[in-house]
């Protein structure tokens, strides 16, 4: 058996994957990150969620403040990609640089031999030790998505004990089951930082970003509007422009050094492919180009594509059909069958 440090968030997931190997007999010791200073609606932190579930599981609870390496590496960062036009998605930056960063660190400086999380997402392990990361048996909870960026190095420190569950009502079930106190404790939002997912409050309140009016522009070179700040748009986006136009109009492009947004009809939010930077691969390809199935964003269904590898990190992506509203930004992830093999960040 093994010591093993389970990321607990004060959640329905984490305690259950806590609770799991505990019956599996392992020695286990919970890890609550402070990340920054949410509260619930009934005013109690995850920490003390999490602690209050620690304790009901008889095992040793540690909070490990993070919030100055979350606040420099995560909301920075966001904001200044919200200023530069893109569309960022801090979970994936999160899960690269802390969870599977700093939380993996503090986790073998406890004693742990593995950090477990309660992401959907499996892992399978070859003969030679070579890991592969897999999409969960839940499939409409897989989290792989996010998780494109783990190194050899550290799938071989990591497990996933919701990979196999096959709904989160089985998941509710085994919290019921271990009399867990969160057990009918509802999701947690899309991003943790951003109070009710408004990012626009959020950004407009974070004193760092300047919100001024400009023109929206046509991509004929008509100047059709005008918008409040280039961070309130994304491509692809139909609503909320304010345009009346002999047919619907929709962002194509945020050209923030110019404080303009680009509009143009459904045609043009349509691409044949794209370009990635900061590619990382979970198993390298055995050549510079290759065929497998890429995802653009997190609810986005798998297309075909040939990815061909170019200097410096990044690569050339080509779909078996053009798909909408390619976003800088955002995250491209290559799978093969229910493999991930890597992705990179979208720059156009």
């Amino acid at each position: 058996m093994s010591t093993i440090a389970v990321a607990m968030s004060g959640g329905v997931d984490s305690s259950v994957a806590a609770a799991l190997l505990k019956q599996q007999g392992h020695t286990i010791i919970g890890i609550t990150m402070r990340l920054f200073e949410p509260r619930n609606c009934d005013g109690r932190s995850p920490a003390h969620d999490a602690a209050i579930v620690a304790e009901h599981l008889g095992i040793p609870h540690h909070v490990a403040d993070f919030a100055p390496d979350f606040g420099r590496l995560i909301i920075s960062d966001f904001i200044e990609e919200y200023r530069a036009g893109h569309t960022p998605n801090p979970c994936v930056r999160c899960n690269r640089y802390i969870k599977f960063g700093i939380l993996l660190e503090k986790a073998r400086e406890l004693g742990a031999d593995l950090l477990a999380t309660g992401h959907y997402v499996r892992k399978s392990v070859d003969t030679d030790g070579t890991c592969h990361l897999r999409v969960a048996d839940n499939i409409r909870k897989d989290q792989s998505y996010f998780l494109y960026t783990l190194t050899q190095q550290q799938l071989r420190q990591v497990i996933f004990p919701l990979g196999i569950i096959g709904s989160k009502d089985e998941v509710r079930d085994l919290a019921r089951s271990f009399a867990i106190p969160v057990a009918e404790k509802s999701d947690s939002q899309e991003v943790c930082f951003i109070p009710n997912d408004d990012y626009v409050t959020f950004l407009e309140g974070s004193g760092e970003l300047d919100a001024k009016d400009g023109d929206i522009i046509h991509l004929n070179g008509q100047i059709v509007g005008r918008h409040h700040g280039t961070h309130r748009y994304t491509i692809g986006q139909r609503k909320g422009l304010g345009i009346a136009w002999s047919e619907p109009l929709y962002v194509t492009k945020i050209d923030a050094e110019r404080n303009v947004v680009v509009v143009g009809e459904q045609q043009h939010v349509f691409a044949t492919g794209l370009h990635a930077e900061e590619v990382s691969w979970v198993v390298t390809p055995e050549a510079e180009e290759f065929t497998a199935t890429c995802k653009i964003r997190y609810r986005h269904h798998p297309v075909g594509c040939r990815v061909r590898l170019l200097e410096g990190g990044s690569c050339k992506v080509d779909f078996d059909q053009p798909q909408k509203a390619i976003t800088p930004g955002q995250s491209l992830v290559f799978y093969c069958g229910d493999e991930v093999v890597g992705g990179g960040i979208i720059i156009q």
